[in-house]
């Protein structure tokens, strides 16, 4: 018979504990940050549970109406904002929100010390065809004093100036992954249990390089050297593997060697994907799993904004094929 002592198999550590256990590695420890990344974590599960259940609940589609960036709203974009915006109110941490489905800044409490950058739904128009989507985003401390109004500054920081970002994504299993300046560690979704339990500590881009991720109908269009550094990547054996969900791509490569491209072309030449609320979260996060992120010239954490839905190139992955990158440039 088996003993008692064996019956019970250990469930992990959870978010929540370990949040709370890594709380006075940053220097504004007050429990704030804490609790803004449990609103998040929360609002990610009720939004993990209107994409599990879209093709039934009548969430797949499209609005009928196009977002600030000039593109089709999906129903879950509208629903995913909805849901971070609320739990970020209802949460009574943020001062105010950047979202990618809204033009203006969401202002919440001006007594509160941070404000979130988010893409509530990155990838969503694959949602039809149960592809992988995720969401995306970053935490900023004000630069004003609390009690007034946030401001544009307040907003047009730096990425170095993260003091958290992450992503949640979406797919066989709901991972919920961040850094606070502190390495990168992934959690992943018991829905037995509603809680998120540690399953990836100390993530790293891996030495050995597998794959590399560009929509390759865009090379014509793009700048020559990128051809040449995809042409070199087929020679090295790399496998191309191309999602087209940033939050998958992206996870992909840090978990199996990568690197992921999104160049400028003659109808987007800043680029397409929004530096504010998608590719500084990421590149914090690569960075501090050991790649590297660049506009092709320019470390993206060091590019100053201009605008809240601003644009930009992004190669981002492992250091070997960035710097490889770099040499074709």
């Amino acid at each position: 018979m088996a003993e008692k002592k064996d019956l019970g198999t250990p469930i992990g550590t959870t978010l929540d504990r370990f949040i709370k256990s890594k709380q006075d590695e940053f220097k504004y420890a007050t429990g704030e940050l804490s609790q803004l990344l449990r609103d998040i974590a929360l609002a990610g599960k009720i939004v993990n549970k209107e994409v599990i259940s879209a093709g039934l609940s009548g969430l797949n589609g499209q609005v009928g109406e196009v977002n600030v960036q000039g593109e089709n709203q999906q129903k879950l974009d509208v629903v995913a904002h909805i849901r971070f915006t609320r739990a970020l109110t209802n949460g009574r941490m943020t001062a105010a929100v950047v979202s990618e489905e809204e033009e203006k800044i969401i202002h919440i409490n001006e007594d509160n010390h941070y404000i979130v950058a988010i893409d509530p739904l990155d990838g969503s128009s694959n949602i039809d065809v149960n592809v992988s989507v995720g969401t995306i985003f970053s935490i900023y401390r004000r630069k004003s004093p609390t009690g007034t109004k946030v401001t544009k500054s307040d907003i047009l920081q730096k990425g170095s100036a993260q003091v958290a970002a992450g992503y949640i994504l979406y797919g066989s299993s709901t991972m919920f992954v961040y850094t606070t300046g502190f390495g990168v560690n992934g959690f992943t979704l018991d829905l037995s249990l509603g809680e998120f339990i540690l399953s990836h500590p100390e993530m790293k881009f891996p030495k050995e390089v597998a794959y590399y991720s560009i929509n390759e109908s865009l090379l014509e269009d793009s700048e020559p050297y990128i051809s040449k550094f995809v042409m070199s990547c087929r020679k090295q054996g790399l496998s191309a593997r191309y999602i087209g969900s940033l939050v998958a791509d992206f996870h992909r490569n840090m978990l199996k060697g990568g690197i992921y491209l999104y160049p400028k072309t003659s109808d987007k030449p800043n680029g397409k994907l929004r530096l504010l609320y998608e590719c500084y979260a990421l590149a914090f996060i690569a960075e501090q799993a050991n790649g590297v992120a660049t506009d092709g010239v320019n470390r993206i954490l060091d590019i100053d904004p201009k605008e809240f839905h601003q644009r930009t190139e992004f190669y981002v992955g492992s250091k070997s094929l960035m710097e490889e990158l770099n040499r074709f440039n």
